[in-house]
């Protein structure tokens, strides 16, 4: 048996497969031999549901599935998945504290200096070590690209997209970006107003008034005011010509049988008239392209003479759900799970400013997928699983059969990092592959989709800032690892800090429904009282108003 595993394996390794010049040597390897192995290989693009579908193997090199068949069992018996150590901190069946929601995570192993190479199958190795190497958990891809990395590639290639802009009214404009920079119209204001309610006054006083005079908003220029007479004036109006200051009702004092009105504190010249032009000249620049359009923009708009603004076009995403065991309703059956990144992805994507189809259900046929890819007139295509190299893990190989250019294809990042970045040819659409796991997914929607978004948007892209995190958590021995988070206000006037949260395995939504940000743990891990980078959720900032954000 071992001889058989290991010779399926080594054929595997060497089987011929087609080169793509825009990928570097050795990425590829594995893939179109692997995909006749009899199971799918990813954990973090096997499963759509909340829990672990079984049977779903883990991360594996390409060159390992002949041999996964030979721990399947042994992973059922045990409750976990063949290649994840026990109580790590991305398996959905490590135990929870029963007393507390927070997390302090048991590390990863240190990966074996015999576990297998990268690439694959390590050449010159035994048949028999080759198959029992293939049995060990594999932690790292050298050719995985860098976290950080990743998300520069996919705001660079989002920002090199040709902007469609167009205009839109002020009553539709909430939640586009500004394609161009709003300049001003005229003068803000555009005359001399009052600030206050109260009297225009000119000169010294005391001052003679008429009781049956008084100046509205909304009328036009009034007759100029004499030194030494006041007029009753109402906020917004007019300032009369050779008014020297607004005095407020509260502070005069008006005699109505002599006429007169007296000031009950001295007045400055020039108190509470907002003079012309102070908030803005005609021609300046009051916002910059790539400004979100947000309700105070549309005031300022209106204020400064718009009736529609340039605006860049949203993306228009597709979004196709992979896999023939999801639900749509229902409780989970017979092998069956519910599909839980299709009612996620729509909101996430339109928080992110995109126009997103309605969630197209492929299961796992390459045929549909094939069509789909070509025939779609998207600006981004997200598929949901399939981004490893089982026998119906078929995005790689439809993505290489349509002569597609890979930008990003796996990203050193737990949980996710089967995740990619591919261009269709052409000038076709982008297409982010995220991994079918739900919390691998979200780790794909924040380094590929939402950076890539942002720059076809022309949306700044949000950056990770520091806080504080109040636990250990421990890390990959290599790879970045994406931790849910929630804020806390710090006590006795202490600095706000972040506590990780448990149930944050790939295949996992517990954790991030109940968060609100990622932290960005480094290889290694941090220690309590670390300062981390955050990823802020969409439901951090969101408010009321913003279109396709939720609160």
């Amino acid at each position: 048996m071992e001889q058989a595993l290991a010779l399926v394996a080594h054929q595997a390794h060497e089987a011929p497969r087609p080169s793509n010049p825009a990928q570097p040597p050795g990425r590829h390897q594995g893939r179109s031999s692997a995909s006749q192995s009899p199971v799918r290989s990813s954990t973090e693009s096997a499963g759509h549901a909340a829990s672990q579908s079984p049977g779903r193997s883990s991360t594996e090199s390409p060159g390992h599935a002949a041999a996964r068949s030979s721990v399947r069992s042994s992973a059922r018996s045990s409750g976990r998945r063949p290649s994840q150590p026990p109580d790590s901190p991305d398996s959905p069946d490590s135990p929870a504290p029963a007393t507390s929601p927070y997390l302090s995570p048991s590390p990863y192993p240190s990966p074996s200096p015999s576990s297998a190479s990268a690439s694959g199958v390590s050449a010159g190795v035994p048949a028999g070590d080759r198959a029992d190497s293939a049995r060990r958990p594999r932690a790292h891809r050298a050719g995985d690209t860098p976290w950080d990395q990743a998300r520069s590639i996919a705001a660079r290639a989002g920002a090199t997209s040709p902007v469609a802009a167009l205009r839109v009214p002020l009553d539709r404009a909430l939640g586009y970006v500004l394609a161009e920079a709003l300049g001003a119209l005229t003068d803000l204001p555009s005359f001399d107003t009052s600030a206050m309610d109260g009297w225009a006054v000119a000169g010294p006083g005391p001052w003679g008034f008429r009781k049956d005079e008084g100046l509205l908003a909304g009328r036009g220029a009034p007759a100029p005011l004499p030194d030494g007479r006041a007029v009753r004036i109402a906020t917004g109006a007019r300032i009369p010509a050779d008014a020297t200051a607004v005095i407020r009702s509260e502070h005069a004092h008006a005699d109505e049988a002599k006429g007169l009105l007296h000031a009950r504190r001295d007045v400055v010249p020039g108190q509470d008239i907002r003079p012309r032009g102070q908030e803005c000249r005609s021609g300046d620049q009051l916002l910059p392209a790539g400004t979100l359009v947000t309700p105070a923009v549309l005031g300022l708009a209106a204020a400064a003479g718009y009736d529609a603004l340039a605006a860049v076009a949203r993306p228009i995403v597709d979004v196709l759900v992979l896999g023939d065991e999801l639900l749509t309703s229902g409780l989970p059956h017979d092998g069956l799970i519910r599909d839980a990144l299709g009612p996620m992805l729509g909101p996430w994507l339109r928080a992110a400013g995109a126009e997103v189809s309605e969630p197209r259900r492929l299961g796992d046929d390459a045929n549909a997928l094939r069509r789909a890819l070509t025939t779609s007139r998207a600006d981004l295509i997200i598929t949901t699983g399939g981004t490893a190299a089982g026998p119906v893990d078929h995005v790689h190989p439809v993505l290489a059969e349509i002569g597609a250019e890979l930008l990003v294809d796996g990203v050193a990042v737990r949980p996710g990092h089967p995740m990619l970045l591919a261009r269709l040819p052409s000038d076709g659409p982008y297409l982010v592959g995220l991994p079918g796991n739900p919390l691998a997914a979200v780790s794909g929607l924040l380094t590929l989709a939402e950076p890539l978004l942002g720059g076809i948007a022309g949306r700044v892209s949000q950056e990770p800032y520091r806080a504080l995190v109040h636990a250990e958590v421990h890390g990959h021995p290599h790879d970045t690892r994406l931790v849910p988070v929630v804020h806390r206000a710090g006590r006795a006037g202490g600095r706000d800090y972040v506590v990780p949260l448990h149930y944050n395995g790939p295949a996992m939504l517990r954790g991030v429904a109940g968060a609100d940000g990622l932290a960005v743990v480094p290889p290694g891990g941090v220690r309590s009282g670390t300062e981390v980078d955050i990823l802020d959720l969409p439901w951090a900032s969101a408010t009321p108003w913003t279109e396709g954000c939720f609160t």
